[in-house]
């Protein structure tokens, strides 16, 4: 298990402050969140730094707002990531085209949207994308199937479809269409869903409940002094 970097909105785009912060979560995964457009030559320019990082698993968030207006231009930067990058996730909706994106191969992975989204919500949805990008991957962000279908049959359905293409879990319980910290009550709801998946990462898109973060924390790498192992040089 790990944490978005999305998490800790006050420090958008520094990224060393961003790493130590997801590391007194977790140094098992992390999902390095670019959400906006500006955000991702800063990435690309810390990494090209090789910063030491303790994580097992590497994901960045691709830019789904403040897009550069040419695809291909923007495919070209992620396709600067350095191969220890395994995912690349990004949103169906955000792909007007998706042929450049092909070029990124299997580290391409797409999440299923939300109720506030058009497209990209369910398995037939999503399968019309996979059928553009073949080797694409899948990001079950479980709390937008929640948002979809509270039975869950709409995230189980997108399992039986795309189970083999599965590189990672999104997971947090949503409110007002903002990701929040998991709930008792979406914790079991989510547990059989989830239970398929316990062979990927799973990304907290909020904070960790209270009686997991002390887990969690357990198994921090922290460097003497006081700073985070994925911040050293």
């Amino acid at each position: 298990m790990g944490v978005s970097t999305g998490v800790f909105d006050r420090s958008r785009g520094a990224w060393p402050e961003l790493v130590f912060e997801t590391c007194r979560v977790s140094t098992y995964a992390v999902e390095l969140s670019a959400l906006s457009g500006d955000e991702l030559p800063g990435l690309i320019a810390y990494l090209d730094r090789k910063p030491r990082l303790p994580f097992r698993y590497v994901s960045v968030h691709a830019p789904v707002k403040k897009r550069l207006s040419d695809e291909a231009t923007e495919v070209r930067q992620l396709g600067e990531l350095p191969l220890w990058v395994r995912s690349i996730v990004t949103h169906p909706d955000a792909l007007s085209d998706p042929g450049p994106y092909r070029a990124l191969g299997t580290r391409l992975v797409l999440e299923n949207m939300d109720d506030r989204k058009t497209t990209g919500r369910s398995a037939d949805e999503m399968e019309a994308y996979f059928a553009e990008l073949p080797d694409a991957g899948f990001c079950l962000d479980i709390a937008h199937a929640r948002s979809i279908d509270p039975t869950m049959d709409v995230a189980r359905e997108l399992l039986d479809r795309f189970r083999s293409r599965l590189r990672q879990v999104h997971l947090s319980s949503l409110s007002g269409g903002h990701h929040v910290t998991l709930t008792d009550r979406d914790e079991k709801l989510f547990a059989d869903v989830l239970d398929r998946c316990r062979d990927v990462p799973w990304i907290l898109e909020a904070l960790p409940p209270t009686r997991w973060a002390l887990a969690l924390k357990a198994t921090a790498l922290v460097a003497p002094g006081g700073s985070a192992v994925g911040d050293q040089m």
